[in-house]
């Protein structure tokens, strides 16, 4: 790269970019990892209780899915973990004291567990039967969780920072229940929980509607296509309670990044809900804005004449408008859109002998929905929290590291292209692996296998 052409780039907005691209393909895997541990825990239970041969399938069928999924996330964190070194050292030089430990306490009570019986998940059954292989799936599904909690504890201590004082330019910790169990933990961790589940859901009922659209009638196809839509039915309306209590309490600890995801400029009382509007920054105006009178006032404070503070009240230290406010109503669309296709689709699989082809397209075409819901939601978390790493104490441009411009734009380009790679080709692979099962499924037993006439939802989930 040219000297002239490198000058062009800013290399703070190169490195957060890498960082972004970074995190956002390492949090599309733990995304699945995370509940489908608990799923393959329920599908073993069902198998010993029962015996009946379609949970067990259905789990052998999964965990390979999780297997592929746990792999590509270790592997991509190892590369996230590198970055704050190379290209955010004032992140651990400021706040390491803080963040070390927890990072450090993910790594040894959760990825070590995880890790360890994962193996036996995978290979174990036979060798140390049904009751200690259980265990291991609880261990293996217990760690994931363990995982989730300690870098949403992190992550939202990030975000709302309490429990430490600060020492010659360095974060010291005064108190590390307050750290762990900060202001917005607790609401970050169960809106991550929830969000992971949905993403299972939409998972496990896109490719087992897949199998069904391609002609498969096992039993293992339809519980697993009962499993994902009860399961994502369930979760939505918990999430989008979730979300609100979210927001009452970043409205509380955030309010600039509450003003930049509504798109309000000026503080006032009664303010509406802007639907849609193209934010102008420069201006510091919507254009084309289409609005609902006093509903954004109405969901944040529960008040019609609440007051919520708008941009212009944080000038220089509220996050870009645009990218915060577009994200925000992509993770809503995708969330109303989950709640209709799991409603209609639930109805049909508790109250109907098969699923009409609209609905279960419909499945197919929402596999990997909780993905875009997912990074939406991130960027709107994480993109809102500038112009500060650490809200209030570490500033974005105080921790970059000063990389030559044409190191990182090679380095950013060398990872798109191998995770755009990884991303069609773990796609390509789950695909495959659900036609694998079919072809095995017809070669092997036609007794597990009915026609595409044969009411089976009801009499499968009894079983």
């Amino acid at each position: 790269m040219s000297a002239e052409l490198a000058s062009t780039f800013d290399p703070m907005l190169l490195a957060r970019i890498q960082f972004a691209a970074n995190i956002s393909f390492h949090i599309l895997f733990p995304s699945i990892s995370i509940a489908l541990g608990w799923v393959l825990v329920f599908f073993k239970w069902r198998y010993n209780r029962t015996k009946a041969e379609h949970w067990q399938r259905a789990y052998y069928f999964w965990v390979k899915i999780f297997a592929l999924s746990f792999a590509l996330g270790v592997v991509s964190g190892i590369t996230m973990s590198f970055q704050f070194g190379t290209n955010w050292p004032g992140f651990m030089e400021t706040v390491g004291n803080i963040a070390g430990p927890l990072l450090a306490y993910e790594i040894l009570t959760a990825f070590f567990l995880e890790a360890t019986f994962l193996g036996i998940m995978l290979f174990g059954q036979k060798r140390v039967g049904d009751r200690l292989h259980t265990i291991a799936t609880v261990l293996v599904a217990s760690g994931t969780t363990l995982s989730v909690f300690w870098i949403i504890a992190l992550n939202s201590w990030m975000h709302t920072p309490v429990g430490f004082e600060m020492i010659n330019g360095q974060a010291h910790a005064t108190s590390w229940l307050q750290i762990i169990f900060n202001p917005s933990m607790p609401y970050r961790f169960t809106h991550m929980m929830l969000a992971s589940g949905l993403t299972v859901a939409f998972l496990i009922a896109g490719i087992s509607a897949y199998r069904y659209v391609r002609g498969g009638r096992s039993d293992d196809i339809q519980i697993g296509i009962k499993t994902g839509v009860t399961l994502a039915a369930v979760l939505i309306p918990l999430q989008i309670l979730v979300g609100d209590l979210h927001g009452l309490n970043t409205l509380q600890h955030q309010p600039a990044k509450i003003a930049a995801m509504e798109g309000i400029w000026e503080t006032q009382q009664g303010a509406p809900a802007v639907l849609f509007a193209i934010p102008d920054q420069k201006n510091r105006v919507n254009k084309a804005e289409i609005a609902i009178p006093k509903l954004a006032s109405l969901y944040l404070t529960h008040d019609l004449n609440g007051e919520l503070k708008g941009l212009n009240d944080f000038v220089g230290k509220h996050p870009p408008v645009a990218p915060v406010f577009f994200a925000l109503r992509i993770m809503v669309g995708i969330g109303l859109l989950m709640l209709a296709i799991s409603w209609l689709a639930c109805w049909f699989v508790w109250h109907k002998p098969a699923l009409p082809a609209f609905v279960s397209r419909s499945l197919v075409a929402m596999s990997f929905s909780g993905w875009i819901a997912l990074l939406a939601g991130w960027y709107t978390t994480e993109i809102g929290r500038q112009p500060y790493l650490v809200q209030g104490v570490l500033t974005t441009a105080e921790a970059a590291a000063k990389v030559p411009v044409p190191m990182l734009a090679s380095s950013l380009v060398m990872y798109l292209t191998l995770y755009i790679f990884l991303i069609i080709s773990y796609i390509s692979v789950v695909f495959y692996l659900a036609r694998k099962a079919d072809r095995t499924e017809s070669n092997g037993s036609t007794a597990t296998v009915s026609t595409p006439t044969t009411p089976t939802f009801t009499t499968t989930i009894r079983a």
